[in-house]
């Protein structure tokens, strides 16, 4: 999102759980466009609460995964949220081979990016191809 919109849009990401750490799959092939994931710090929505962040002073929640969908629109009962779902391929558990496995992850990616793009529209910034 910031490599498109800058700060223009308020981003935090979260997810069901926290205890993973951060995808070196995902770094590799976001690093591809440029996007720079290695300092990126895995969190829930619990944690975003205890550290500080105010849930309702947040529009949406875009989902990724049925998991996360669920556990937002938890949150809804309580915060103003919307809440939209956004089916993305899971790579995680495709393909063997490294190069099998950074496919799945580019399609991932991308998918994500068009979503991103349709959802948000055009980019105000210059991003890499």
């Amino acid at each position: 999102m910031k490599a498109f919109y800058g700060h223009e849009i308020y981003v935090q990401s979260a997810g069901v759980h926290s205890e993973l750490e951060i995808d070196g799959f995902a770094v590799a092939v976001c690093g591809e466009l440029g996007v720079e994931l290695s300092g990126h710090k895995v969190r829930s929505f619990d944690q975003m609460e205890e550290w500080g962040d105010d849930l309702s002073s947040f529009d949406l929640v875009v989902a990724l995964s049925p998991a996360s969908q669920a556990r937002a629109e938890e949150l809804t009962r309580v915060f103003h949220l919307d809440v939209t779902y956004w089916p993305i391929l899971d790579p995680t558990a495709l393909g063997s081979r490294r190069e099998e496995k950074l496919y799945a992850y580019r399609q991932a990616r991308d998918q994500i990016r068009e979503q991103i793009l349709d959802y948000f529209g055009p980019p105000t910034r210059v991003i890499p191809l």
